[in-house]
């Protein structure tokens, strides 16, 4: 064990001298306090340190001792349900340990010790294993059957294996290697900052369903995709991902506050438990697990918080589930990165975040993925990744947004105007993109309807020219359009404010499913072919405009999920029937 003595304090950062034998990324435990950090740099027998922990009080002399281990995670069961903070240490633990802040050097395993697990073996004695079989699974809540795998890098034959209860640390059979017996229990340990490995990476071609109609029918993301929600202040990017996390089709999400508001982070804690998982009709929190790392917590503990966050998310997919991550936000991260490199006196890079900024967050993305795992019965599991980035005064040409842009497949951007006009989502259709857009087309043909991709193309292309007569409505008025031009903009606002606006607190138009979805396109677009034809046999503009039918299509998107069908076919009969009259009541004139 290296052990050796501060010579320098900044901050969060510590040099200590005497330390030649310890590694880069050990985990240390700093001064009597015994405060956790982990090495970021070495330099011949001199250490710098990123401290975990508040430093204030701490003087040169004092002991440096490294524990020759890379900071890591604890991957056993009861995980979910956990909150954590940037390291791993059990919040709510800790509150009814010493209260509700949070006292320097505590140590409390990530894990309970004392917690009991009834253990189901799959494997049996003499069958062969490799890293990632599964050797039996634990209930770990109603929602999720926690698979007990074979850590990556241990392969052999079973020796024994018996069901039964034990706690996490328990032995629970043997596995016979080249090396020796390895003692397996419930709980491994994997260093964050390596990538769990699995057995091949697939191509992302299946969508990661919302229930957001912004989302999934303009800008879709796959699952095992990347997304990025860059917006301004007060513009909807934790809400946004607050709806992204409870309505996701993933059957794991991980949520991390990295460097949030406090209140944020409440929110987060008090409304999940209550949230009712519309898929399982349990609590949410049966299948989240929570990264709490608040604005006032010490800065080092961000930069770490990402990497513990999917190291937990890599877990569950190896097991085979789908796994949604939030990092709300990236922009804090690297905020906490160019603190840590302007104390470690780094040449800095652009506005001075370090060199490697972009290099630190494609790490950090190209995690996310499709995969088969390791082990024999090639399971498939999805990691998604949607990162929240906060520009400064919401200006997306700054390096964090720019080199996220770089990484990134699916850019939801969030327009203040929209939010200042009580638009939600507020995601601008002309700035965003998605580029699995068309690889995932296929399958919406093939599973909701085949004319998906035509009606998207269609909603998109209406909503362009919308943006290119505004600027002549802006000159010169209305009135100076011609009457199909005046409808293309009245089509416009009913896909605005009939299909891309969603109330995220309405009991119905929180989520929508994929049918109601291309119901809701239908009926605006048929509308609009209606009066198209309407005006083409002379039908006024004014009477096609004001039909009474446009309210009925504005308010299906509050029509419960079991009328949809009822009621379309009512409000598709009424559009005919209503623009017939039109057409009727000129020839009567």
């Amino acid at each position: 064990m290296s052990k050796g003595t501060i010579t320098k304090i900044a901050g969060p950062l510590v040099v200590a001298s005497g330390m030649r034998d310890a590694n880069m990324f050990d985990v240390v435990r700093v001064s009597n306090s015994r405060l956790i950090g982990e090495i970021i740099e070495m330099h011949g027998d001199k250490a710098s340190i990123q401290v975990y922990e508040e430093t204030s009080g701490l003087g040169t002399g004092e002991p440096v001792e490294s524990t020759n281990e890379p900071l890591s995670v604890e991957l056993g069961p009861g995980l979910i349900e956990g909150i954590y903070d940037g390291i791993q240490r059990p919040l709510n633990v800790i509150r009814d340990l010493v209260g509700n802040n949070l006292t320097r050097g505590i140590e409390v395993p990530a894990l309970d010790r004392e917690k009991v697990w009834h253990f189901v073996p799959v494997a049996k004695p003499g069958d062969k294993v490799t890293g990632g079989d599964i050797l039996g699974t634990v209930q770990e809540t109603d929602v999720v059957l926690h698979k007990i795998m074979v850590p990556p890098t241990v392969s052999g034959t079973v020796e024994s294996i018996t069901e039964g209860d034990y706690k996490i640390t328990d032995k629970v059979g043997v596995i016979k290697t080249d090396k020796g017996n390895y003692d397996f229990t419930l709980m491994q340990k994997w260093p964050v900052r390596k990538g769990r490995p699995y057995a091949k990476k697939l191509s992302p071609n299946t969508p990661l369903i919302t229930g957001q109609r912004v989302v999934d029918t303009l800008f879709p993301i796959a699952k095992g995709g990347v997304a990025a929600i860059p917006g301004p202040f007060g513009s909807g990017k934790t809400v946004t991902q607050h709806q992204l996390a409870k309505w996701a089709e993933a059957d794991i999400v991980v949520y991390i506050g990295c460097g949030e508001r406090g209140n944020e982070m409440t929110d987060v804690l008090n409304e999940f438990p209550e949230l009712i998982d519309p898929h399982t009709g349990k609590s949410l929190m049966e299948r989240t697990v929570l990264i709490a790392n608040t604005s006032d917590m010490p800065v080092a503990a961000r930069e770490a918080s990402v990497y513990t966050g999917i190291t937990i998310a890599e877990y569950f997919r190896d097991m085979g589930y789908s796994v949604a991550l939030m990092a709300d936000s990236t922009s804090r991260w690297a905020e906490a990165l160019r603190e840590m490199s302007g104390r470690l006196e780094e040449m800095p890079g652009e506005e001075g975040y370090p060199a490697y900024l972009g290099s630190r967050l494609a790490q950090f993305y190209e995690r996310a993925g499709s995969v088969i795992s390791l082990g024999s019965d090639e399971r498939t599991g999805a990691l998604s990744v949607i990162g929240a980035v906060s520009p400064p005064g919401g200006d997306i040409s700054e390096p964090v947004s720019q080199a996220t842009l770089r990484i990134v497949k699916v850019f939801w951007g969030l327009d203040s105007a929209l939010a200042y006009k009580r638009h939600f989502p507020a995601i601008n259709w002309l700035t965003s993109y998605s580029l699995y857009a068309d690889t995932l087309g296929e399958w919406f043909n093939t599973n909701v309807n085949s004319d998906w991709t035509n009606l998207r193309a269609r909603l998109m292309k209406i909503l362009s020219e919308e943006a290119a007569l505004d600027e002549i409505v802006k000159l010169v008025g209305m009135d100076a359009l011609s009457a199909p031009d005046r409808l293309k903009m009245e089509a416009a606002r009913s896909i605005r404010e009939d299909f891309l606006h969603q109330l995220a607190f309405h009991e119905v138009d929180t989520y929508t499913s994929l049918r109601k979805q291309f119901i809701m396109m239908s009926l605006i677009l048929e509308y609009y072919d209606c009066a198209v034809s309407a005006l083409d046999n002379g039908a006024d503009i004014e009477k096609l405009i004001s039909v009474p039918v446009r309210e009925a299509i504005g308010r299906f998107k509050y029509i419960h999920e079991d009328n949809i069908e009822e009621e379309y076919t009512k409000i598709s009969l009424d559009i005919k029937n209503e623009i017939k009259e039109v057409i009727d009541s000129k020839e009567e004139y």
